[in-house]
């Protein structure tokens, strides 16, 4: 085991190291994360829908929300929350992701997240058009034919005929965009800070206002850097997206489906679970390493799930899993967290309930006693350095087993239906079992696999525990 360890410390711990302060992962992972206002308000908001319009119908017979007086009108409220945040997330993200990568280069910030959203928006389709093969009569042809002004409506040669031009499609807006967003909108914030640390800007005399002074010189690298990305999506209209794709569609099609489908593998689930728990046995902090990989894939997933549950209710969800075409997913980001990280990473929280019932330690009873109650909020750092397991070789092998095992059971549980897949971000604070109730939907069974998750780490935990207590100086 020693061995193992100094051969890890040698080779892995420096370049995941790297990897964690490599300044572009860095940004995209505080991109992630200054998201979060809005999305926990619209996951709050999905949250509560849930509560007074799916929950309930669950087990009342012809229950129906939307038709009594208060709560359909909290169903409403919550409805417009969604469609500032989760439905249009992309956009929010696209911000973040340019304001966060202008941060990590030295420039102005809040230009950078202007350049980053307007490289998005240059990308997203603003027209649609139909034909649908039908006989009319000709009064009501005339009709048609009349139009308005936002959809141009046609009728001839037994052909009706759609379009309109200033729609913007909610599907190129939410995370679907995310993948378009980190290569357009991180490049053309690339080229408008490396050309602002170039000083190519328009300088202004000291005596005008800093704030304007600022703006003035952010102009000619935002400039270039938006026709340097509205030349790319211009080719990209005349070659590969000749027949109307938009590049957005393109990319989650081509790339973002196949990286979503991936990790809808065991095997991808597994690895993403080991990878993190490694690093946090190092002192790494695992999750924030691994953010860029969980948010960027199974994050999507979960706020994919999110809207089709707001949208359509858990049988819709289910019925996109099974469809298999990346409307939903079984697994995503929320499902480590209740069937795997209770407690933190490690499940750290049934360690602390081993060591109460078994340890002979002094030492650890009274990290244990300490630590229990910030665990029981997912806070699980008190016990990672102060008991502490970092670097810790009698506790190596169960925290990395315990979340194995509960992203197995979860797993399958998921893939068997025994249990409705995540559709709800839920705070992570949020206890254990309420967490893996409320990420559901409100599934009663959910808790109890969650319950089998932990009776397993609590098994795995507890042989190393009483080996702890022949050790006094681990």
């Amino acid at each position: 085991m020693n061995a193992i360890t100094a051969w890890m410390e040698r080779y892995f711990v420096p370049f995941a190291a790297k990897i964690g302060a490599q300044k572009h992962l860095v940004a995209l992972r505080d991109a992630f994360i200054g998201t979060m206002p809005a999305t926990m308000a619209g996951a709050i908001a999905v949250m509560i829908n849930a509560m007074v319009r799916d929950m309930p119908a669950r087990f009342i017979s012809g229950y129906d929300g939307a038709t009594i007086p208060v709560i359909k009108q909290i169903i409403g409220i919550n409805g417009f929350v969604w469609n500032g945040t989760l439905a249009v997330v992309g956009i929010i993200f696209a911000f973040s992701w340019g304001y966060n990568l202008a941060k990590a280069y030295g420039v102005n910030e809040l230009a950078g997240g202007i350049v980053s959203l307007a490289a998005l928006i240059q990308g997203v389709g603003f027209s649609f058009s139909t034909s649908v093969a039908m006989k009319l009569p000709e009064a009501a042809a005339k009709v048609i034919n009349a139009g308005s002004d936002d959809t141009a409506i046609s009728y001839a040669g037994g052909t009706l005929n759609v379009g309109g031009w200033g729609w913007l499609k909610l599907s190129q807006l939410d995370g679907n965009a995310y993948f378009v967003i980190m290569v357009m909108g991180g490049l053309a914030t690339i080229i408008y800070a490396k050309l602002m640390l170039k000083d190519i800007t328009i300088k202004m005399p000291d005596s005008v206002p800093p704030a304007v002074a600022k703006a003035f010189t952010a102009i000619i690298p935002a400039a270039v850097a938006l026709y340097i990305t509205a030349i790319f999506y211009y080719i990209f209209s005349l070659t590969i997206g000749k027949n109307g794709d938009v590049l957005i569609i393109w990319v989650q099609k081509t790339f973002a489906e196949p990286f979503m489908k991936i990790g809808q593998s065991l095997p991808a689930v597994l690895l993403v679970t080991f990878l993190v728990s490694l690093m946090w046995l190092f002192g790494l902090h695992g999750t924030n390493v691994m953010a860029p990989v969980l948010e960027g894939i199974w994050g999507v997933g979960l706020l994919k799930n999110v809207n089709v549950y707001q949208e359509g209710g858990m049988k819709a969800v289910n019925e996109a899993i099974k469809a298999g075409n990346g409307g939903a997913y079984a697994w995503v980001r929320g499902s480590f967290d209740c069937y795997a990280w209770f407690g933190g990473v490690g499940g750290t929280i049934t360690l602390l309930i081993v060591i109460l019932a078994f340890s002979k330690r002094e030492d650890y009873q009274v990290v244990a006693k300490l630590g229990i109650g910030p665990a029981i909020f997912n806070i699980n750092e008190p016990v990672m350095f102060g008991l502490p397991i970092v670097l810790n070789p009698i506790f190596f092998i169960p925290f990395l087993l315990a979340p194995l095992a509960g992203v197995l059971i979860g797993y399958a549980a998921t893939a068997a239906h025994l249990v409705d897949p995540v559709v709800s971000t839920v705070p992570w604070v949020v206890p254990p079992f309420l967490m893996s109730f409320l990420s559901t939907g409100g599934d009663w069974r959910a808790p109890i696999v969650t319950l089998v998750s932990f009776v397993a780490a609590i098994v795995i935990w507890a042989p190393f525990v009483l080996a702890a207590n022949n050790t006094k100086d681990i």
